[in-house]
């Protein structure tokens, strides 16, 4: 028989207020970048830039340097982990998160077993190993040295088992603000210079993911962190958090000192990167996501950067040359269309100090049926 969730409900401004507080996005702070890319557990990178934009969104003064410093010393990475995809993560992240969600990488890897038959995926990565250590490679150069090895089997599976298998890093230029570079790999233990630590308890990660995301149910961590069977995880922290309900009656977790401000409480606009984990990272994302909204962030395999008012979505934007476009999803008023420039600049200002940029509202996302 299961078991009604009880405790008190929280709508969706009250989670709105309340994941915006712990994202960072509700006032800016005053952390090191360091730190609040530690407290996020990591920033969404599939892109060289979203990681700076999320920064700058969040953080009272940030400029590029700022990270871009950090990821030149080996102080944070970018590297595959939560959802199968790339994260910019702190050095001690990258050694810890990475063997935590292993078990997603090797599910990951059932879908490419017919291009792998007859493949030893330990003399795999082994062999891949050696290769990356030795000295950086792309991944094309990766797929022919492993083909010379097993020409009998798919070069993109080959390359994909060595992703899946090692915790394989990008290294710099790639990920520098205002530089280039093709994407080159190595392990994570090679480039930061110490082992691996083991695969963390679960435990101390669902705290985590809490202090960043909650009130959240167990559904949306594990839509986070692309892992499964974290019931249990939950329900033996049960006695150290408070339980709460969705409008739904969906049961959320939540950490008894965390933050949950009144649902009246202001959100000023914010521009932020296309894949920002605000928008990814629970399995309802009404709390952020109006339904009246859902899925106008993309089209297709295409992210738009986006647009929070009144801490919902409600609009794209791009960024072109030296015009900013902003596409509201619905009316402003002027009141709102002066907060949402004001914020632009100050975004822009942050990221590209001594340039003068023009803000527009008007198209983004071209009209289809045409």
């Amino acid at each position: 028989m299961t078991k009604t969730p009880s405790g008190p409900v929280l709508g969706s401004r009250a989670l709105n207020r309340a994941t915006l507080d712990r994202q960072l996005l509700l006032r800016r702070s005053a952390r090191p970048a360091k730190e609040a890319v530690a407290h996020l557990v990591g920033l969404q990178a599939q892109n060289v830039k979203p990681p700076y934009y999320a920064l700058a969104a969040r953080l009272d003064g940030f400029a590029p340097e700022q990270l871009a410093t950090l990821m030149a010393d080996r102080e944070v990475v970018r590297i595959v982990t939560l959802r199968s995809t790339i994260h910019t993560h702190t050095a001690a992240d990258a050694l810890t998160l990475r063997p935590l969600v292993q078990p997603a990488r090797d599910r990951e890897l059932i879908a490419f077993r017919k291009g792998l038959a007859g493949v030893d995926l330990d003399r795999l990565a082994a062999l891949a190993r050696d290769l990356v250590e030795a000295d950086p490679r792309t991944m094309a150069e990766l797929r022919q040295a492993l083909l010379a090895e097993w020409p009998g089997a798919d070069p993109q599976s080959l390359a994909v088992a060595a992703r899946c298998r090692l915790p394989l890093v990008q290294v710099t230029p790639r990920g520098l603000w205002g530089r280039s570079g093709q994407v080159a790999l190595t392990t994570a233990e090679h480039w930061l210079g110490r082992p691996a630590e083991p695969a963390p308890g679960p435990d101390g990660t669902v705290l985590r993911y809490l202090a960043a995301f909650g009130p959240a149910s167990v559904k949306d961590m594990q839509t986070w962190a692309g892992l499964t069977r974290l019931r249990e995880v939950f329900e033996r922290l049960r006695p150290r958090l408070l339980t709460f309900r969705d409008e739904r009656g969906t049961e959320l977790f939540d950490l008894p000192e965390a933050p949950r401000p009144d649902p009246g409480t202001p959100a000023p606009p914010r521009f932020l990167p296309e894949f920002d984990n605000l928008l990814l990272s629970h399995a309802d994302r009404t709390r952020v996501v109006p339904p009246e909204h859902h899925g106008r962030a993309w089209r297709g395999n295409q992210a738009y950067r986006t647009l929070l008012v009144d801490g919902f979505l409600a609009g794209v934007w791009q960024l072109d040359g030296e015009v900013l476009t902003v596409e509201a999803f619905g009316p402003l008023s002027r009141e709102r269309r002066a907060e949402v420039a004001e914020e632009g600049e100050r975004m822009l200002a942050s990221l590209f100090p001594g340039t003068s940029y023009d803000i527009r509202f008007g198209t983004v996302v071209a009209p289809t049926g045409r």
